[in-house]
């Protein structure tokens, strides 16, 4: 069951390219976001769309994989760990973010 633990598995699309950087240690860092699609009935018997947006994150090789593969609209399927961290913004802020930390991606179209 250890191998179950903190895994997320999502398919969705790209809401934009892959911005990828290569950093000064040599290491590379890919960021992407999918949007996720829950379709459903309400109570009443409307048709409920329910978008999710969802951050991606791949480092090293999978990163340099990501920035060739995936483009803006083209559905993936991704597994990886979810991590959640803070960081202050240009007006001092302190904000939030959850991020998947990819392990693996198919590009699915």
């Amino acid at each position: 069951m250890n191998n179950l633990r903190n895994k997320v598995q999502l398919i969705g699309n790209l809401g934009k390219d892959v911005e990828f950087k290569q950093l000064k240690d040599g290491n590379a860092i890919a960021r992407a976001t999918i949007a996720t699609r829950d379709v459903y009935q309400n109570p009443k018997g409307e048709k409920v769309i329910d978008v999710q947006w969802h951050n991606l994150v791949g480092w090293g090789r999978v990163a340099e994989i990501m920035q060739v593969l995936l483009k803006k609209g083209k559905q993936v399927a991704v597994q990886g760990k979810l991590t959640h961290r803070s960081y202050e913004d240009k007006n001092g802020q302190k904000r939030y973010i959850s991020e998947v930390i990819v392990d693996e991606f198919i590009p699915l179209n």
